[in-house]
């Protein structure tokens, strides 16, 4: 999949295409279908198929103070959006002086002479350019105008719309199973092993911890059953995969103040992974985060923790 951070990359004469536009966190089921009709189009039309994204969100530059927290670092949605079997995703920084393009410039500038759009896909609510005066109206005279059909595409998700909005509520209350449904995936924050207080080698239950500027939306404090992915392995290594507990939370029974993501490997003790890239996709919370009275009581809970994950992720295959 060709990759374009800016309009000066794309070749000249670029085209036909079928162009879709959106943020796209998270790529849930919904972006995914959408993604589906733009590769049918194409297909059906000798064409390529071309996803239009933003980083960052057009909210964090226009409103900051309202800006949704990112389900998916772009690296992560980039590789998402490849795997649809997309032709190219070009990825425009989004700026005030961006904002102020008027539908006409950007589809013009965009879709028209970059592109060399055939047919642009959006979904019935889509709106875009200053202001958000665009609409589905207003794509469908530039279409008029330029020659490009447009298609419009209903909600997807039945009478639960899937929308990143509702993943990331989920993902905040910790409901990673509910939020996995949408997504078609487990949910998914990432980042470099880094050293922690090395308590858990100590209890016998060494984990890898995440880093505090990690990648993706860190769900509510608790006890998930999840995969530990290591990153930097090639994914026909059977070490890449590991079934895993994953602990998110200040550790209270020892008196902590920092936040912390630590995934425990079930059962390996003879892991190095400082330094590694991991992710960590969370499949199930087991429990919210307690304060214990003892370090037995909390190794009694954490043996109990380790035997819950087994059971959920016996009869799950990993993403």
């Amino acid at each position: 999949m060709l990759r374009w951070t800016d309009l000066t990359q794309i070749p000249e004469g670029f085209g036909p295409s079928v162009v879709t536009l959106g943020n796209f966190d998270g790529v849930h089921r919904g972006h995914r279908a959408v993604l589906a009709t733009v590769i049918e189009q194409a297909r059906e039309r000798d064409a390529q198929a071309v996803a239009v994204t933003f980083d960052p969100h057009p909210v964090a530059v226009l409103r900051p103070d309202q800006a949704p927290r990112t389900i998916t670092p772009l690296g992560l949605r980039l590789d998402l959006l490849e795997g649809t079997g997309l032709d190219a995703v070009l990825v425009q920084e989004f700026t005030a002086e961006l904002a102020g393009w008027t539908p006409e410039r950007y589809v013009e500038e965009v879709f028209v002479e970059a592109l060399g759009a055939t047919a642009v896909v959006v979904g019935e609510d889509t709106r875009f350019g200053v202001r958000n005066s665009g609409d589905v109206s207003t794509l469908r005279a530039l279409g008029d105008k330029h020659g490009f059909d447009v298609v419009v595409l209903k909600d997807l998700g039945g009478d639960t719309r899937w929308s990143s909005s509702q993943v990331r509520e989920l993902v905040a209350t910790g409901d990673v199973a509910a939020a996995a449904e949408i997504l078609g995936r487990p949910h998914r924050i990432s980042g470099t092993v880094v050293h922690g207080d090395h308590r858990g080698r100590e209890l016998g239950y060494p984990t890898a911890n995440l880093p505090q500027e990690m990648g993706g939306l860190v769900p509510a404090d608790g006890v998930y059953a999840g995969w530990l992915l290591r990153l930097d392995r090639p994914e026909e290594d059977a070490e890449r995969v590991l079934p895993a507990a994953v602990s998110i939370g200040t550790n209270p029974t020892f008196d902590g103040h920092q936040r912390r993501v630590e995934a425990y490997a079930l059962d390996r003790t003879d892991l190095d992974l400082y330094g590694e890239q991991v992710g960590v996709e969370l499949v199930e919370r087991l429990r919210p985060t307690e304060r214990f009275d003892s370090v037995e009581e909390l190794l009694e809970q954490m043996a109990h923790d380790v035997e819950r994950c087994r059971e959920v992720l016996t009869s799950i295959v990993p993403s």
